[in-house]
């Protein structure tokens, strides 16, 4: 299990390696500031799945916040 940790870890280092220079050097701070995010957020999801953990459901966020709004238009 450890071996998928470091794995994980390399990929997304890897990632890192490959775009984050490009938008450094272009001083697309914006973008690189979407893609931090979004590199953590795939990240904080994908650690525990490997970590053979439950992991949050997206959809059941998007599902609590719409539901209201779709009983109401029934």
């Amino acid at each position: 299990m450890l071996g998928y940790v470091v794995l994980l870890v390399l990929v997304f280092l890897l990632i890192i390696a490959l775009e984050v220079p490009g938008l450094v050097k272009k001083k697309a701070w914006r973008e690189l500031a979407a893609f931090s995010f979004f590199l953590l957020l795939g990240f904080a999801l994908a650690l525990p799945q490997v970590l053979g953990l439950e992991a949050p459901n997206p959809n059941d966020a998007i599902e609590a916040l719409y539901k209201p709004l779709s009983e109401w238009l029934k």
